[in-house]
This record gives structure tokens, C-alpha cells and sequence, in this order.
């Protein structure tokens, strides 16, 4: 399988339980960015530019877990900056899990195998490393030499350990698709549980032309989405239908809600106008409607996983449902 059952089995019970009770706009994963603190300055992030101000600044764990209970959602993803970072990260790692909440944990790798010794495996936690491509290619996106070779060998000792691990590659207008095909191979080979591919998103404060269109997006996943049956890709499949321009979909923007140390962030993942101080707030006060119609000029050529992969699992029957179940069973 693709993803353990009992990620399933909750997803499954809380879509319907939202269901009965009407309710029409529920978070799927809440983005926990515990601290922005990171130890790279990789060229497509935006995260370290918009809150240069703010990276001193770590949510309290009290915090955490608060914002953890507010949400709701059955997956947590913690992510940052380098949440290794954070100080009391293994204590966060347990506690969220105590909650039985699905934890996926971003990292760009350079501290995961020495940072392994501080958690222990559990089926429902997972580490996500960050991998833009080979050797040569994700050493110069993340500006530092061996950061290749530090982040796989972290891969390679964590699963020796029995930890659960996926890999995360994003798409710019610079990838060269050959290129992924071998990273792929590579991460295949080293035991990956699951590989997620997703184009970048045109951060206002990134240089711009290192992100593509959606025209460009297109033609780089036609290439890649015919790879699902060679290497263990977790991307969901009418979502890389999307990508190709095979389907349309709208995006939901309070899927994939984000708490970071500022507070609610609105609308998105992607975009901030505000910060609210509570889950509340940002549910009832942020006009979604506008970014859902895509009227915002920001959004033009957004097609990221974090807004159109909650589409798909809300809109989720027929066809659509039965080819999602062969997909997961049959890996």
C-alpha cells in the first residue's frame, strides 16, 4: 500500500463525520511550522525571505498542540524551516502522535541521521526529505555542497532504523525531467516508502523566473506522471491528472491550513495577507470565496498540492473513488 491503512481509516471516518454534520469547509492537514529557523537558504524558498524578520521567533509547544486541537484535522505536517531546529522537537513528535494524529515530518535531511536517536518509529508518523534532484542539481538549489549525499544517508539510516520515509520534489522551469527520472531511481533504490512531486509555487518575494506557468507545468508532468507505475510515487493521481491539464478542479484553500509563530496564516499555505490569532478566526473572517474563483492574480498560475489535493479528496465518488482505492492497494 501506499499509504498505511489506518491513515484510511481515520481520513475515511472524519470526511464522513464532516459530512453529517454539514459541514462544508474542514481542514484535511494542518502545516505546522513550529519555527522558520532553517540551515539552508535553498533558491525557491519563500518562507526564509517573507519571515527574515521573525526567525528568531519559535511557537511555544503549548502553542503547538493548541493549534493541533483547534484544527483538527486527522494529518498533521510538521515543516518550518528546519523543524529539526526546534528545540523541543521530540517532545512535539510524541505528543502530536499521542493525540492520534497521522504526523508527517518535513526536513531537508542535513540533521536527520543524527537526530534520529531522539524519536522512534511509529505507524503513524513519517519523514518527508526534500530532494530537488541528483547529486550536482540539488547541491547548487540548496547551496551547499554534500547536501545530497547528508540527506541520503539520513534516508538510508532512518529506514535501517524502521523509520517510515517519503521524499518531496518540487518542479521549477529549470528541471530538467531526465534528471528527476534518475533521482527517482535513486530514491527507489535506497528504500523510499513513498516519492511526492509537485510543481513550485511563484513566491512574490523569490525570483520569479525560476517558477513556471501552468502551460509549463503541463508539459512537465506529462513526462513524469508516466513513471507512477516504475517508482512509488505518492502524488495522487487526479491530481497529476490536474497537472497534465487532463481535469479541472477549484482550488480549497483551507484545506491545508498553516500555524506558524505569527499566528493563523490567511488564505494559504502560498499566500499571506494576514495573521489571525485563533482557527476560528481564520475560518470565519478570511473571504474565500475570492481565492476559490482564482480572481486573485497570485493564484493565476498555482496549480501546488496543498489546494488542489483537498479538492480531490472532498470531491472524491464513482469512478474517481474505486480508481483511488486500486491505486493504494495496488502500489
Amino acid at each position: 500500500m501506499r499509504f498505511p491503512a489506518s491513515l484510511y481509516a481515520s481520513m475515511t471516518r472524519y470526511l464522513l463525520a464532516n459530512k453529517l454534520r454539514g459541514n462544508d469547509r474542514f481542514p484535511l492537514v494542518l502545516m505546522l511550522e513550529p519555527t522558520h529557523r532553517c540551515n539552508l537558504t535553498c533558491s525557491g524558498c519563500g518562507r526564509i525571505r517573507e519571515y527574515h524578520d521573525t526567525l528568531h521567533r519559535e511557537m511555544p509547544l503549548d502553542d503547538c498542540l493548541q493549534a493541533v486541537q483547534e484544527c483538527g484535522a486527522p494529518v498533521v505536517t510538521v515543516t518550518g524551516g528546519e523543524p529539526l531546529l526546534y528545540d523541543p522537537v521530540d517532545r512535539l513528535v510524541r505528543e502530536i502522535l499521542a493525540r492520534k494524529k497521522h504526523l508527517y515530518f518535513c526536513t531537508n535531511g542535513i540533521l536527520l541521521e543524527e537526530s534520529l536517536s531522539r524519536f522512534r518509529p511509529h505507524s503513524r508518523f513519517t519523514w518527508n526529505v526534500h530532494f530537488d534532484g541528483t547529486e550536482s542539481v540539488h547541491d547548487r538549489i540548496i547551496r551547499r555542497e554534500g547536501g545530497f549525499q547528508k540527506a541520503l544517508a539520513g534516508v538510508r539510516a532512518a529506514k535501517k532504523r524502521g523509520f517510515r520515509v517519503s521524499t518531496n520534489t518540487t518542479i521549477y522551469r529549470e528541471t530538467d525531467v531526465r534528471d528527476v527520472e534518475l533521482l527517482f531511481a535513486q530514491l527507489t533504490r535506497a528504500g523510499v516508502d513513498g516519492i511526492l512531486v509537485a510543481p513550485g509555487f511563484s513566491y512574490e518575494e523569490v525570483i520569479r523566473d525560476v517558477f513556471m506557468t501552468r502551460r509549463e507545468i503541463q508539459e512537465k508532468f506529462r513526462h513524469i506522471v508516466q513513471w507512477q507505475d516504475r517508482y512509488p510515487l505518492i502524488s495522487n493521481p487526479i491530481y497529476l491528472d490536474f497537472l497534465c491539464g487532463k481535469r479541472h478542479f477549484l482550488c480549497t484553500p483551507w484545506g491545508n491550513p498553516t500555524r506558524n509563530p505569527r499566528g493563523w496564516k490567511s488564505p494559504c499555505y502560498l499566500i499571506t495577507d494576514t495573521h489571525y490569532p485563533t482557527y476560528r478566526r481564520l475560518m470565519e473572517e478570511t473571504p474565500w470565496e475570492h481565492y476559490v474563483s482564482g480572481k486573485d492574480p497570485r493564484c493565476a498560475q498555482c496549480m501546488m498540492h496543498c489546494g488542489y489535493e483537498p479538492t480531490v479528496v472532498r470531491e472524491l465518488k464513482g469512478r474517481d473513488l474505486l480508481r483511488m482505492i486500486r491505486w493504494n492497494l495496488y502500489a
